[in-house]
């Protein structure tokens, strides 16, 4: 199958420049920054009748497990104002099928793909990454440390430092791959969790998974999902997600990959904007199959009407416009000395993510 040639620089209309859209996560580059979410795509081949996915920076699997998995109990969807609550589960065909049918069939395709890998224990991961970590065509690999709908191995098991650093210690060695840690939003924990993967070796965070929700049905007395909560995604959690995603900025030096409420092109201009190499399109999947590809078409046009020639040039800067942060010293710094100093080191974590 021949493969469609890949976009680095999307054209604009006539009357504007082209736009770099280039993105770098860890060794991996990517065309440009639009990436499917994990569990909202299926595996990429399901959309392939309806679209180019070769066009997008990357299409990330749904999460893979050794074994195959049933997944949740019905009801797994629910409609809630402004969003959508989901307990799936990580329901998916298993390491062996995945790797025998789904990935070549997504390999044809021509798409970057970076498959999203879970696990209830460390072993289960090393096991998974130490099958498809040397597989052709795979960029990198997102460990899924944070889905709330699971019993075993979910956002509570792995909501540790420590255990999030020695996991990822053990996993560096078994691939080349850029290796990604997907976190969970919890605020409070947000600043360790992300330290603790750089730590580990991670070459990149996701920020953020879903959060949890809960959606009561008084006509007929039941939760409207059959586990009584799930995972929160869609417009409503964009503020959020935004806030989380520019805390996982400053807490380290490796790029973020921002998630949560993307709808269109001006909500992925806003993460940027915050400091996110990448985001990641996922509920707007599920409204409009092309979703993804909308968001990316809408990319330029605002950045060349801006004079922003390369997307690097548009990262993180609204943290370069951010007031200070409150001085952690003693009383002789001075207001002025602080925003200096804030300033630049917000300059410098940006250009080591250039």
């Amino acid at each position: 199958m021949k493969r469609p040639a890949k976009r680095s620089a999307v054209a604009p209309p006539a009357a504007l420049p082209a736009v770099d859209l280039r993105v770098r996560i860890g060794p991996l580059e990517l065309a440009n920054p639009v990436v499917t979410a994990s569990g909202t795509f299926g595996y990429g081949d399901e959309y392939a009748h309806l679209m180019d996915v070769a066009a997008l920076g990357a299409v990330i699997t749904k999460t893979v497990t050794v074994k195959p998995r049933a997944g949740n109990a019905p009801q797994r969807i629910a409609e809630t104002p402004s969003g959508m609550l989901n307990s799936i589960g990580l329901e998916n065909v298993g390491l062996e099928r995945f790797q025998a049918q789904k990935l070549p069939t997504l390999r044809a395709l021509g798409a970057t793909i970076i498959a999203s890998l879970g696990g209830e224990t460390p072993h289960e991961l090393e096991h998974l990454l130490g099958a498809l970590g040397g597989e052709p065509g795979v960029g990198g690999f997102e460990i899924n440390f944070s889905c709330p709908n699971v019993a075993k191995g979910g956002t509570r098991y792995w909501a540790v430092p420590r255990r999030l650093e020695r996991t990822l210690r053990r996993l560096r060695p078994l691939t080349q791959a850029a290796l990604i840690a997907k976190l969970p939003p919890e605020m409070a924990l947000l600043p360790d969790l992300a330290r603790a993967c750089e730590a580990g070796g991670a070459d990149a965070l996701t920020a953020v998974n879903t959060f949890v929700g809960m959606s009561v049905d008084l006509s007929h007395m039941r939760f409207r999902i059959g586990r009584g909560t799930g995972g929160l995604s869609g417009p409503a959690i964009k503020p959020l997600a935004l806030a989380c995603c520019a805390e996982a900025v400053r807490s380290v030096t490796i790029p973020v990959m921002g998630s949560g409420g993307i709808m269109n092109a001006t909500d992925a201009l806003e993460f940027i904007a915050v400091g996110a190499t990448a985001v990641q399109v996922g509920t707007l999947s599920f409204i409009r199959p092309r979703g993804a590809l909308e968001v990316l078409d809408g990319l330029v046009a605002p950045l060349a009407a801006r004079g922003v020639r390369r997307l690097a040039d548009w990262r993180g800067c609204m943290l370069r416009a951010e007031p200070a942060q409150p001085a952690a010293a003693g009383p002789s710094s001075s207001p002025r000395k602080t925003a200096r100093a804030a300033r630049a080191a917000s300059a410098a974590r940006l250009q080591r993510k250039a």
